[in-house]
């Protein structure tokens, strides 16, 4: 089983909200919430593939990320390399480009959301910070 490498975004605004995308229902771990990024195309380092795809995701000009953490992940159908960035230096007002919900949401309300298993750690880490 081939693994997926994914570029994540822990995005978060001048009130410490932290964006959050739906994925669609046709899609892996469908109808759940996701920190938006995408795969790492080849040649890509993980912050370039990142910008690129939060631009193409939900319209945000991202200058700079910084590394949070990595996840190795293995679904019974898909094994996932997440590669987890935080982006605070951004510019736009984001929107779901692919038809998709977003949402910005208060830190300590993100446990109300339901997120594919891979995302917990995240989940953890980002909760012990608040």
């Amino acid at each position: 089983m081939k693994r997926v490498n994914v570029a994540v975004g822990i995005i978060i605004n001048d009130q410490q909200q932290v964006l959050l995308a739906k994925r669609h229902a046709h899609l892996h771990q469908g109808d759940k919430w996701e920190f938006p990024g995408g795969k790492v195309e080849v040649n890509e380092t993980v912050s370039q593939a990142l910008i690129r795809e939060l631009k193409e995701e939900v319209n945000l000009t991202v200058n700079t990320t910084e590394p949070f953490m990595v996840i190795s992940h293995d679904y019974p159908d898909k094994q996932v390399l997440l590669q987890i960035h935080l982006v605070k230096d951004f510019t736009g007002t984001a929107s779901g480009v692919e038809g998709q919900k977003i949402e910005w949401v208060n830190k300590t309300n993100l446990t109300s959301f339901d997120f594919p298993e891979a995302n917990i750690p995240i989940l953890k880490r980002l909760l012990a910070r608040v």
